[in-house]
């Protein structure tokens, strides 16, 4: 029986909570309990392919910099060497905590990191409107010194009067470099962890060569676009709340459980997933359907075992097959 490859993407509180200081034991902890949940779908036959965000963790490797220039004159590294640091970090910790899972388990796998560079398009017009917030909160004379100094733009934080941070770019992924020996490896039966924090960014340059680009890219568009390319069955996105809901928060608040890709399309364009959260999930998960993936899901982890929560979207034809 041919096994089922499914990526998973880890976000929401998967690694690190809200609430929490962002220490090891507490990001371990979380992992672990993250994780615990996946093995339901190891017994189920699938092949893993794991991806995850960075937010916290990149967030502070940029503040570090910051610190170690303005007190020790170590000079900062830039965005990519950041994220790619980030993605070591994590995916150890991740490979770690999920070997000692499934020793718990009595399941006998591998687990590897890849650090995983995503090609993006040095002409995409998020380059000319940067909008990703990242790092510290500068006062507006730092952040003119910094924009002088370095170049950097930033934008105001509305909540916080007079306070600045830094923005870049969020370009849209278009290749994943490595996916063929990312597929190779998780069709033979490793667990796989990619593509962390949208993976490493970078362009081709006119001689072919591989760039470094000062951008973030979005999670969940990267995951979307690595399951296509490996030709995953099914693309997860665990995040903090257990449905897709229209009119969120609302008196008419509605639980959308079962969702093909003309209706969701349709929620989409009307407004029902915000912007900064859900909107983009929403997204990676159409794209994925609409390259040919048979279902995206989107719950919280800890229910994923639990067959009566999580969203599924489909792709539904007109004669009704799914």
């Amino acid at each position: 029986m041919k096994r089922k490859l499914a990526v998973v993407a880890l976000g929401g509180n998967a690694l690190l909570r809200g609430e929490q200081a962002g220490t090891i034991d507490e990001q371990e902890d979380n992992t672990t309990a993250t994780l615990e949940n996946l093995v339901f779908l190891i017994r189920e036959g699938y092949d893993l392919v794991i991806t995850h965000g960075n937010g916290p963790q990149v967030g502070n490797i940029l503040m570090r910099n910051d610190a170690g220039e303005q007190m020790y004159n170590i000079a900062q590294m830039p965005v990519d060497i950041c994220v790619a640091d980030s993605q070591g970090g994590i995916g150890y910790m991740i490979e770690r905590m999920f070997r000692n899972v499934l020793n718990k388990h009595g399941i006998d796998k591998n687990v590897i990191c890849v650090v995983t560079s995503v090609i993006v398009d040095i002409n995409d017009p998020a380059f000319n409107d940067p909008q990703k917030r990242i790092g510290k909160i500068y006062t507006k004379e730092q952040a003119d010194e910094l924009t002088a100094k370095k170049g950097w733009a930033f934008r105001e934080e509305v909540k916080l009067t007079g306070g600045y941070r830094r923005v870049v770019p969020s370009p849209v992924p278009v290749e994943i470099i490595n996916h063929s020996i990312i597929r190779d490896l998780a069709q033979k039966g490793n667990i796989v962890i990619a593509a962390g924090g949208g993976g490493v960014p970078v362009y081709i340059d006119e001689k072919k060569d591989v760039r470094p680009a000062e951008a973030v890219i979005d999670k969940d568009l990267a995951s979307s676009l690595l399951a296509t390319l490996i030709g995953a069955d099914e693309f997860y996105i665990l995040t903090d709340v257990p449905y897709i809901y229209i009119n969120y928060k609302k008196p008419n608040q509605e639980i959308k459980e079962f969702l093909n890709y003309a209706d969701t399309i349709k929620y989409l364009r009307e407004g029902h997933f915000a912007k900064g959260s859900m909107a983009p999930k929403i997204q990676a998960c159409l794209n994925f359907i609409k390259s040919g993936g048979k279902m995206s899901v989107i719950t919280e982890a800890f229910k994923l075992a639990d067959t009566r929560y999580g969203s599924k979207i489909t792709m539904e034809y007109e004669d009704g097959r799914r």
